[in-house]
């Protein structure tokens, strides 16, 4: 039976992606520093609790493991990487890794790495297919670059067959209990029209964010493991490939918000951008998965409509009651 270990298991994309795992029969390992409550299923799950920047605990977490999923990430996420501890965890635990999990007797694991989309820096054209050159803009795209450069090398050494996904902006509703709940944009926006304060987008609200539901992402690494040959060594471009208008989206949380909560809708306001905001904050980005989707057959299934409607009935369910379905 497969060994497959998830490393980063309770963290929004490291919780789903462990759900989906959890449905087949295999032996999983969910790894992460807090213990947590996986999704039942037929899969053999023990869950370990481990801080991996100790190197001795890393190696504990991925022995014999077939397939490692790598979804760390440093406190504070992408906005932190400047902070003492990040890059150790962002960069010096997938080098470690590879060290580890490459000495081993029997043929090189599979090692599947959550990269970035901003790797590229400020998008050169649109849409991004994978084929632009990287010119990282901000410390933590440096982070994820130097990263996924150490699995490359560490594959073409043969020590690791490594697949390096790039995501780009997930959102969606956190998957199992007990798991770390998603920060990113749509869910802050939806936390704010629960409390009635207003939205407020950068700029007109025409900037375009390729938005894909962290279920769909969930998918996309369970199409990788189940497709590695044609995959390892590189690194490919996930998105819903819609270039979705922030100022559009905010106003659909606003709505939604307003549907669950039978409240008017919060006012959606557009505002400067602020000196400190990167300039990849403010550029449009769209994802072409072609290359990804013609070897997996891979595809991202949930509307931008459905997937907001998710996001906040699983917001207001602990306050109003169980959500609408």
């Amino acid at each position: 039976m497969k060994q497959i270990t998830v490393l980063g298991a309770s963290g929004f994309l490291g919780s789903a992606v462990t759900r989906e795992l959890s449905r087949r029969p295999i032996r999983l390992r969910a790894v992460s520093r807090k213990r947590f409550t996986p999704a039942p299923g037929p899969a053999e799950t023990t869950v370990v609790a481990a801080d991996l920047t100790d190197r001795a605990a890393l190696a504990d977490a991925v022995a014999g493991s077939d397939a490692i999923v790598y979804l760390l990430l440093g406190d504070g996420g992408w906005r932190a990487a400047e902070t003492q501890g990040a890059e150790r965890v962002n960069v010096g635990v997938l080098r470690d890794l590879v060290d580890v999990a490459g000495n081993g007797d029997g043929p090189p694991p599979l090692v599947l790495f959550a990269g970035t989309t901003t790797q590229v820096g400020v998008p050169p054209r649109e849409p991004l297919d994978g084929t632009e050159p990287d010119h990282p803009a901000t410390p933590y795209d440096v982070q994820k670059l130097e990263a996924e450069q150490i699995l490359k090398k560490a594959t073409a050494d043969g020590r690791v067959r490594g697949i390096s996904l790039r995501l780009p902006t997930i959102f969606g509703e956190t998957a199992t209990e007990g798991a770390n709940h998603d920060r990113g944009v749509v869910s802050a926006m939806a936390r704010r029209a629960l409390e009635g304060l207003p939205l407020t987008v950068w700029g007109d609200g025409t900037v375009r964010r390729d938005l894909i539901h962290v279920e769909d992402v969930a998918k996309a690494f369970t199409a990788a493991l189940d497709h590695p040959d044609s995959l390892v060594g590189g690194h490919w471009l996930i998105g819903a490939g819609r270039g979705d208008r922030l100022g559009e989206v905010f106003r659909l949380v606003a709505k939604e918000m307003s549907e669950h909560t039978g409240t008017d809708p919060v006012e959606v306001a557009c505002v400067e951008p602020p000196s400190h905001a990167p300039a990849t904050d403010l550029r449009s980005i769209t994802i072409d998965s072609a290359a990804f989707r013609a070897i997996t057959g891979w595809r991202p299934e949930i509307s931008l409509p459905e997937g907001v409607r998710r996001t906040v009935a699983a917001l207001t369910a602990p306050v109003h009651g169980k959500a609408r379905t």
